[in-house]
């Protein structure tokens, strides 16, 4: 009795613990963006397929691939969504790498980098 009661209390405990997915669904961050460069279309990103310019994805250090996120130009006020496949950014004080159309439709091309907020949505 005495050596399942605190395998009883541990579960107890788990059992009022938020899943993952419901911290996930709050996130949400402020940072600068910036954009992939052409010389990296076509390479194999972390989710395996090849990098594509002319979809709206994203690079991101820690959200899960395959997820939504809604990135809102705080300069432009204009916002896309975005589905991360790949890990990154690997410069130092950024947050995302969007892909070139993403890039466009934020009207951030000519800056190359912008402040952002991110927002994951429910996938």
């Amino acid at each position: 009795m005495l050596r399942t009661l605190p395998l009883a209390l541990l579960l107890a405990l788990l059992a009022g613990y938020p899943s993952e997915r419901l911290e996930a669904a709050r996130y949400s961050a402020e940072g600068m963006a910036s954009y992939y460069a052409s010389h990296h279309h076509g390479k194999r990103t972390a989710s395996g397929e090849p990098v594509d310019r002319n979809t709206l994805t994203a690079a991101h250090r820690t959200l899960p691939l395959g997820s939504r996120v809604r990135v809102t130009s705080l300069s432009t006020r204009r916002s896309v969504v975005v589905r991360i496949n790949d890990r990154g950014p690997h410069t130092r004080g950024r947050i995302i790498d969007l892909s070139y159309k993403a890039a466009r439709q934020l009207e951030i091309l000519h800056a190359g980098v912008a402040l952002v907020r991110l927002e994951l949505l429910d996938n």
